[in-house]
């Protein structure tokens, strides 16, 4: 049987009487007249006929009754806020237990009651979200109902800029995606719609990483594929504190996308430096105001923490990140603090000898050169570690502790020789 999160409805009384308070609560606002003509027609749903079984006992007269008040609701209604979830709470619990999930009819009115749930939503946002969201929970786990009805309470939260409410996260994400009964093509518009609410929402940056979820769930050849991509790398190149372009480049889509000119700027964050960026600068010219102008920054930056990669555990000259970077020599530091402020790279500014000592570094991709670079350290580290243990053993000959400052900057040298990572 097909599970579902907790929750609770408590209603009183037989399912006649509690089918005549939602009847009650949708006509409310209503004229007298039409009030009194819909509860007589009510009444005459559940009449039986004579020698016909007690409603409670007769399916398809229960669903007629729900029907019944299902074709009236088509707003919140006038009532308080407890009074709304009260109604939508019993509307849905008997709904559930009426039809299968999996039936057309049921699509049908949950459609139309998300509908009314999401119309006007700067109205009563608490009540809806704690509305939509209790339709959520008490669906089945594993039922494509609950696509529309996250959806739904995107479009609410987005439409009043409170997305955070949700506390939406890829990983809650991808396992709804893998126990939904949906196709692959419904997963990937939901994908967007995520993506879709996060921009509406002006949160690029949690966009961007759900775009990484979008993209990859799309296939290589499909339409969609190549304008979703652009969007990605447009985004991602926008994105003033984003440095890892690793993951996108490895997307199988992205990939297809080779001849599109975002394509080898791409490539050009991933593995080049400045003069790589106006050379193609030069041949885009208006690729600057199209994808952002904070590009050189981007470059300079990822160029001196791959500069820093390549002297992790050593001195790097201010001179040499100067003809890296084509910046004069008095503004390095200002870089260097820009860099480790990013978290790309941490070391020490030493004015006296003009240098940064680099305790760590991020690479931009980890490729072959990266782990041939990281096998060195390590063995330097190794044979490092060798030298310290000869010290101790020479120390412990000796019978004093005369080693022990020798050890330990043995130590702290060798561990900062192997301090590195990946963007």
């Amino acid at each position: 049987m097909p599970t579902a999160d907790s929750v609770s409805v408590f209603a009183e009384g037989t399912f006649e009487e509690q089918i005549q308070e939602l009847v009650d609560y949708a006509t409310r606002s209503s004229p007298e007249d039409e009030r009194a003509t819909a509860s007589q027609s009510f009444r005459d749903i559940i009449k039986p006929d004579e020698g016909a079984k007690p409603i409670e006992e007769d399916q398809e007269r229960k669903r007629n009754a729900l029907t019944f008040v299902l074709d009236r609701t088509k707003s919140l209604g006038d009532g308080s806020e407890q009074e709304i979830e009260g109604y939508f709470n019993l509307l849905f619990s008997h709904l559930l237990t009426l039809w299968p999930t999996n039936l057309p009819e049921i699509k049908h009115y949950v459609s139309s009651l998300l509908g009314v749930l999401t119309s006007s939503p700067s109205e009563h946002p608490s009540v809806r979200y704690r509305v939509i969201s209790n339709l959520f929970n008490a669906t089945p786990r594993n039922s494509a109902l609950r696509l529309p009805i996250y959806t739904a309470l995107l479009k609410v939260a987005a439409s009043n800029g409170e997305l955070e409410t949700l506390h939406l996260s890829r990983k809650d994400v991808e396992q709804w995606l893998q126990e939904w009964d949906i196709s692959a093509e419904e997963r990937s518009q939901f994908l967007k719609s995520i993506v879709d609410a996060f921009i509406q929402s002006g949160q690029p940056e949690t966009a961007y990483h759900h775009t990484l979820s979008y993209v990859s769930s799309l296939s290589s050849s499909s339409p969609e594929s190549q304008s979703a991509v652009v969007d990605a790398i447009a985004l991602a190149l926008r994105l003033p504190s984003l440095f890892d372009f690793d993951p996108l480049f490895k997307l199988d889509a992205v990939v297809s996308a080779k001849d599109h000119e975002l394509f080898s700027l791409l490539q050009v964050f991933l593995n080049s430096g400045l003069p790589e960026l106006h050379s193609w600068l030069e041949s885009h010219s208006a690729a600057l105001e199209k994808y952002g102008k904070s590009l050189e920054r981007k470059i300079r930056l990822l160029s001196f923490a791959s500069l820093g990669f390549a002297h992790v555990g050593h001195d790097l000259p201010y001179s040499e990140v100067a003809s890296t970077l084509q910046i004069e020599l008095s503004e390095v530091e200002k870089w260097a603090i820009d860099v480790i402020r990013t978290g790309l790279l941490s070391g020490k500014l030493s004015q006296t000898t003009q240098s940064l000592h680099v305790y760590r570094s991020s690479a931009r991709t980890f490729e072959r050169e990266q782990w041939e670079a990281l096998e060195k350290r390590l063995v330097a580290w190794k044979a490092g570690l060798a030298s310290v243990l000869d010290v101790v053993i020479s120390a412990q000959k000796r019978g004093n502790g005369s080693g022990v400052g020798e050890v330990v900057q043995q130590v702290t040298q060798t561990g900062e020789s192997v301090q590195v990572d990946a963007a």
